[in-house]
């Protein structure tokens, strides 16, 4: 019997820890009906304030924490807690820092001010997330990231660790989600997601308007498949990425048990 398929599931949103939009129970549905389906699944996310550790029965698993983080010459040390997924036999792991998660806000501060230091936040989920794998030594067939925070991380496997042997198979599909901020991340976002030499300004080039709909755009250009995960995505993303040469792309359905994802998953781990 061959050996069952992973998946990855990175999102900056996830029911029943956090749900800002319709897509974070699209990904519990998702997870729970891939690991249904025989494949192993884990799931990554970030540990805001806002999230309950008791109610979720959140821990730190001790063996995992304790690397450093390194954006834009700082170090960030990386603290991961691990919960199971109600009804499902699999596991969810936040990613946490105490200057960059613990507040009670999610990316706007009781006033609804936008954090100055969203964009180095999710510099650092996006490089803790993967930097979380290669702890693992758990090679996944397929990455699925949804949310514009995870917008770096197709870009990051394809320069700063293609070469790295558990990434060396994986497949990464990216959803387009809904425009949920005009904010920028700020006038140094592109200087700070540059942490490695591996990586050209050229890379980052998807990325300039350095906003949610360039976060999407950069997620969706460096991707191997795109999904689009809200019924009106941003119209400009709509006609760059609904047709793209060479890239399996699944629309929006409502009415959508989630098979064809399971079919995508199975078309590009079996490529």
């Amino acid at each position: 019997m061959s050996a069952k398929k992973r998946i990855l599931f990175i999102a900056n949103e996830m029911s029943p820890y956090l749900e800002l939009t319709e897509f974070s129970e699209v990904v519990n549905k998702l997870a729970i009906k891939s690991n249904d389906s025989g494949f192993e699944v884990r799931c990554i996310m970030p540990r805001f304030g806002a999230i309950n550790e008791r109610r979720h029965r959140l821990h730190e698993v001790v063996r995992l924490s304790g690397i450093n983080i390194s954006v834009d010459n700082e170090d960030f040390p990386l603290q991961i807690k691990v919960a199971s997924l109600p009804n499902a036999r699999l596991q969810v792991y936040f990613l946490d820092n105490e200057d960059l998660f613990k507040r009670k806000f999610v990316f706007t501060d009781d006033a609804d001010k936008w954090y100055d230091d969203n964009g180095l936040r999710t510099i650092f989920f996006c490089k803790g997330a993967l930097e979380t794998v290669k702890k693992f030594g758990w090679p996944p067939d397929i990455i699925h990231c949804s949310g514009w925070m995870t917008g770096l991380i197709p870009m990051y496997l394809k320069t700063v660790y293609k070469k790295e042997p558990v990434f060396a198979h994986s497949k990464v599909i990216y959803t387009i989600g809904q425009t949920t901020f005009k904010e920028k991340l700020g006038s140094d976002f592109l200087k700070k997601a540059l942490i490695n030499p591996a990586i050209k300004d050229k890379d980052l080039e998807p990325f300039k308007d350095a906003n949610n709909v360039g976060l999407m755009r950069g997620g969706a250009a460096y991707a191997d498949a795109i999904s689009f995960g809200v019924e009106k995505p941003d119209k400009k993303l709509v006609e760059e990425f609904s047709k793209v040469k060479g890239k399996k792309t699944l629309p929006y359905d409502a009415e959508s048990d989630l098979t064809d994802y399971l079919q995508l998953y199975n078309d590009l781990a079996t490529k």
